[in-house]
């Protein structure tokens, strides 16, 4: 193993209840009535083009001009107020780093997004701009592998040297697919779906480091 890889949402920062309720609220407003569950359920690690998508043909009609980028502003207004890493995750992190592995982020979410979780939650200093990786960056996101073979190509580790550590299926898929080995993260996830994506599950980033080989 040479690179970690960390998804940013539900991985690092606890942002996964803070972007499904606002995102809950905001379509129950549009018409179509839904809980925080149900967000989780449909949406959670899809790129935010693809919610739209299902969100207008579940509608039947096309969601209000700006509404994308109001759910962003709301949505980073929250952040500000509430946003945290998850637990142990700074930890993790430099334990690798420590340990001469390279890290790098790759987010479904746009950088810009990525750049503000971290900041809020005091991680941004463990990547630098270079090791963090977008989804917008390559043809197409989860459950496809192509951004973490680009986080990879970019730097310069071969996929089979790379560990992926996730919290969503499709997260999972693309790994796999990548031919990484992934970690499902699966405390607030659903593990039996983690692991039927191909990842070895665990529950607690304090079990990480024992996974990882640095203990």
């Amino acid at each position: 193993m040479h690179m970690v890889i960390f998804d940013c949402d539900g991985v690092l920062v606890d942002s996964e209840r803070i972007s499904n309720d606002v995102l809950a609220r905001m379509l129950s407003d549009e018409g179509l009535p839904t809980t925080v569950e149900q967000a989780r359920r449909d949406y959670q690690g899809l790129l935010l083009g693809e919610i739209v998508d299902d969100v207008e043909a579940r509608l039947g009609r096309s969601l209000p001009l700006g509404w994308v980028a109001r759910y962003e502003r709301e949505r980073g207004e929250v952040f500000r107020r509430e946003l945290r890493s998850v637990p142990g995750a700074r930890e993790v992190v430099a334990r690798a780093t420590d340990a001469n592995l390279k890290v790098c982020v790759a987010s479904q979410g746009k950088l810009e997004k990525t750049r503000l979780s971290l900041d809020l939650t005091g991680l941004r200093q463990l990547f630098p701009d270079t090791a963090l990786f977008s989804a917008h960056s390559v043809p197409r996101g989860k459950p496809h592998p192509e951004l973490f073979l680009h986080a990879a190509h970019e730097m310069g580790v071969q996929p089979a040297g790379c560990v992926v550590i996730e919290d969503t299926p499709s997260g999972v898929t693309a790994a796999v697919s990548a031919g990484m080995r992934v970690f499902g993260y699966a405390a607030d996830s659903d593990a039996s779906a983690l692991r039927a994506a191909g990842a070895e599950i665990f529950h607690s980033h304090d079990e990480l480091p024992r996974l990882l080989g640095l203990d």
